[in-house]
């Protein structure tokens, strides 16, 4: 059977050479396309070209939003065909991706109706004693070549929410995908095309981020990079790119408070369970990872998380009743499989799982952890929860706190004036009452602070950070 075979997209034409990484089916380890690596050569023609589109090919507001609606629709057209290619790239359930496909159009659609409400404002300089003759304004205008470096996790929606805005905000963009999940990414890339985007402002480089991202954040005429990966290689991004603007959405060990007044436990148990454990199998920044319950109600809580985790199916991820796939690699799998094992040695008890089947590592409950156990302060994109029991809530929140991260956090109370303290005191981007910390709207502000990143998603946001205010002055 003849594989896809993907090279640098640089003003609408296809450029095939250098050498080829193969891309593999997570599941059957089955080859299923590959890659061309672009060269120094090939990255500074593809900015090159995105800059000379920037400069000389104007879309108005109304033309950009037409080609994104369109983009949203034919991505809706095309749902199951992406989604299984997603599930056969990464892993992950044929019913988790059909979700992250609904979110790509979701995506699209709210960057499409952005990009007619980009604006500045007045500014009341005639209030300053001797500017009584002048009228000031702002304008937003786009900031040039967009550098977006996407994940491998959630391949579709996050590349969605570096392109549709930057391309919604006027901007040009040189995209490069995860290197292990770049299939369904052209898809959306081809799409794109299809609904009437111009060449050149989507160019496309392929390979190895400490190869072909080198390059690209070597290359001065990129004005803006917007990166969602890991802590390390985010620190890299800002340290390598100077003055220019960044945005960063990297890692987190994200906390869920279940309070002793929190309504429907059950029904909470079974959330955790999901978000922490299956959806993305676990390889989410903002999975349940650190959940703190109530001594009050701790027994019964985990004794429902983990007969929800002991009922997950894991295996083929195209099978409909599948929950939980393999991981992005055996590497990933036995790197979690050695944070949960030291975790036990150190004193730790597994509940359910623990166990590790080349790629697949089985839904994990562990309780009796530690601070200072990897598994709780570093980030385990895996299907494993901690449960950690608790009496005093100011402990509880000081615990939260107590990170390298802070991108977002739960709390589940029916009381108001716990929520509110939890909205001020717990530090991190996003605070959900109700709620797990895996919650995320497409249209909603998203981003942490610490080492969780810098800058904000969600189009509107994104928008804002892709584009300059410019003040205006004039002397009448």
């Amino acid at each position: 059977m003849t594989i896809p075979v993907f090279g640098s997209i640089i003003g609408g034409e296809t450029d095939f050479t250098g050498d080829t990484i193969p891309v593999y089916n997570k599941f059957s380890g089955e080859r299923i396309a590959e890659i061309h690596k672009a060269s120094r050569e090939v990255v500074g023609r593809a900015v090159a070209n995105a800059l000379h589109t920037f400069r000389t090919v104007k879309l108005s507001p109304v033309e950009r939003s037409g080609i994104l609606l369109k983009a949203a629709q034919l991505l809706k057209e095309r749902k199951e065909q992406l989604a299984m290619s997603l599930v056969r790239e990464v892993g992950r359930t044929i019913k988790d991706c059909r979700v992250e496909i609904d979110r790509a159009v979701a995506t699209f659609t709210i960057s499409a109706e952005e990009a007619k409400r980009i604006a500045g404002h007045c500014v009341p300089i005639a209030a300053q004693q001797g500017n009584e003759n002048k009228l000031a304004f702002t304008v937003r205008v786009p900031v040039g070549v967009v550098c977006a470096i996407t994940p491998f996790n959630n391949p579709i929606n996050l590349t969605a929410h570096k392109i549709a805005p930057a391309i919604a905000a006027g901007n040009a963009v040189v995209l490069k995908p995860a290197e292990v999940t770049p299939v369904t990414v052209m898809a959306m890339v081809s799409i794109l095309q299809e609904a009437g985007l111009p060449p050149g402002f989507l160019n496309v480089v392929h390979g190895l981020g400490q190869e072909t991202g080198q390059y690209l954040l070597e290359d001065e005429r990129i004005a803006m990079f917007t990166f969602t990966g890991s802590v390390g290689v985010g620190r890299h991004i800002k340290s390598t790119t100077g003055i220019r603007k960044v945005t960063l959405e990297l890692g987190s060990n994200s906390p869920t408070i279940v309070h002793r007044d929190a309504l429907n436990i059950g029904e909470i148990a079974e959330l955790c369970a999901l978000r922490g454990l299956s959806a993305t199998n676990g390889q989410a920044c903002i999975s349940v990872q650190r959940l703190y319950v109530h001594k009050d109600i701790h027994d019964e809580f985990v004794a429902m998380l983990v007969r929800t985790a002991e009922r997950m199916k894991v295996g083929n991820p195209e099978e409909e009743d599948t929950d939980i796939g393999p991981l992005i690699s055996e590497k990933e799998a036995m790197r979690v499989e050695a944070w949960v094992n030291e975790a036990v040695a150190a004193g730790a008890k597994v509940l359910c799982g623990g166990k590790r089947d080349g790629t697949f590592y089985q839904p994990t409950i562990i309780t009796d952890v530690k601070p200072d156990m990897k598994v709780m302060c570093q980030e385990l994109f895996g299907p494993v929860v901690n449960v950690i029991p608790y009496d005093d809530i100011d402990w509880v929140f000081a615990q939260a706190n107590d990170s390298k991260f802070g991108l977002q956090a739960g709390l589940f109370t029916s009381n108001l004036q716990l929520a509110m303290r939890a909205v001020y005191e717990l530090e991190f981007g996003g605070v959900l009452i109700n709620d797990v910390s895996t919650f995320r709207s497409d249209v909603m502000p998203y981003g942490g602070i610490k080492n969780s990143g810098i800058g904000k998603e969600g189009p509107r946001y994104t928008i804002e950070e892709m584009t300059d205010e410019r003040i205006v002055v004039i002397k009448m």
